[in-house]
């Protein structure tokens, strides 16, 4: 039975998730949602409520998990060459989320220069420990991101224990709950769109 596990994105940037190039995919951080979060699983990410973002309530983006890989996996995997950071390519490039690697199984982790690494390029320890505590990337072909400019939860997307899906606070939830699986899809469904939709919140901040 398909599950929900909820959270608020708090730094919306492109990175984490990372949903470019035909696949949203979470490669770093959340280590629990990437431990137990399984194929055919939802994940869905709300804005913050952060007096910066001003964006609770409403909806970052929402993937059906369709494949999981480790880090060499997906390192190695060509249809995910593209999500390879190049920091000094465009926004798009420079937010890749592909960016651990080891020669082999017995190495340290290696971290491509990226949005978890420091200013000057070189290895961040806290990020590669926290990260890499989980060796498992999620994947999806089934998604929809909006960003920045996301619809509002509607306020029937309640569990049978009245916890609302929509995440407003610290950590993550998860919904076992199929009745509310199945309304939760119906509505992203009757959105009508599929994949990138919008831009990034940070995205939308330095335009304006």
């Amino acid at each position: 039975m398909a599950r929900i596990h909820s959270y608020v994105v708090r730094y919306d940037s492109g990175f984490a998730p990372n949903p470019f190039y035909g696949y949203c995919t979470l490669a770093t951080c959340k280590p629990s949602i990437r431990k137990s979060a399984h194929i055919g699983d939802w994940v869905v990410g709300s804005g913050s409520n952060d007096k910066r973002v001003k964006r609770g309530g409403y909806l970052v983006y929402a993937m059906k998990i369709t494949e999981t890989f480790t880090f060499d996996e997906y390192s190695s995997d060509p249809r995910f060459e593209t999500k390879k950071p190049f920091r000094n390519g465009s926004r798009k490039q420079s937010c890749g989320d592909n960016i651990y690697f080891r020669p082999h199984l017995d190495a340290n982790w290696g971290q491509r220069d990226s949005f978890h690494s420091q200013q000057d390029g070189t290895l961040k320890p806290e990020h590669i420990q926290r990260d890499t505590s989980v060796n498992r990337v999620l994947v999806s072909s089934d998604f929809v991101y909006f960003g920045g400019e996301g619809p509002e939860f509607p306020k029937h997307l309640v569990d049978r224990r009245g916890r609302n899906l929509c995440k407003s606070g610290i950590g993550s939830t998860s919904f076992n709950d199929p009745q509310l699986a199945e309304s939760f899809e119906n509505w992203v469904r009757s959105l009508d769109v599929s994949g990138y939709q919008g831009a990034p919140f940070e995205w939308i901040t330095l335009r304006s």
